[in-house]
């Protein structure tokens, strides 16, 4: 889709409601299933926002930014992600947080990173964090320049392939076990967890906005 049309469409999306659980449920892992019905947060839950980043290719088509997160010693160890991180002080807000974030792990300029809309929060037990996702446009032709000590690939997808993904079960090892989630096959690369869901909201709401 060619990234100005991409950019009439998502004007309309405040016209209508978020699916949110319904859209996080279909991908949620097993035991993350009770406490998304719930809506469970604990009050010590660390404050975090990330980004879905759009931007038009040098064929003016549509893609978003996902980054494959470093090896490290932690529960988010290369694993497909949305370019974002943890609130810190200096941070006057979540959309702060968002944006600096994107700037360090993809090195690109803030004054082209438009914030569009707030999709639904979600929380993420593993490592208690309440994440807030944020629409955003990138205004310019992107010149990605990962940051080496976080980001070990940058994904691409068109907007086209994203709306094309299937639920599927994947087997993923988790501290040592195996484990069975719902999972979308993005590059060939396994995504789930809270980036499927926040994925699938979005697609869900894309959706509804192009066929109303």
């Amino acid at each position: 889709m060619h990234f100005l049309k991409f950019k009439k469409i998502i004007l309309k999306l405040n016209h209508f409601e978020l699916p949110g659980k319904k859209s996080f449920l279909e991908l949620a892992p097993p035991e993350r299933v009770k406490q998304i019905k719930d809506g469970f947060i604990p009050n010590n839950s660390v404050k975090a926002a990330v980004t879905l980043l759009f931007y038009g290719d040098y064929k003016n088509q549509t893609r978003l930014a996902l980054i494959l997160r470093n090896k490290y010693d932690g529960v988010h160890s290369n694993q497909v992600a949305f370019p974002g991180g943890k609130k810190e002080p200096g941070d006057l807000d979540l959309k702060e947080t968002a944006v600096r974030e994107t700037v360090e792990e993809l090195g690109l300029l803030k004054k082209n990173i438009v914030i569009q809309k707030e999709l639904t929060e979600i929380y993420i037990p593993p490592s208690n964090c309440t994440v807030k996702p944020y629409l955003c446009f990138y205004e310019k032709h992107p010149k990605f320049k990962p940051s080496s000590d976080e980001v070990a690939f940058i994904y691409n997808p068109l907007l086209e392939d994203l709306l094309d993904l299937n639920i599927t079960k994947s087997q993923i090892l988790i501290e040592d076990q195996t484990k069975i989630v719902p999972s979308f096959k993005i590059e060939n690369k396994i995504v789930w967890g809270a980036t499927a869901m926040i994925i699938n909201e979005f697609v869900s709401l894309f959706k509804e906005v192009i066929n109303s």
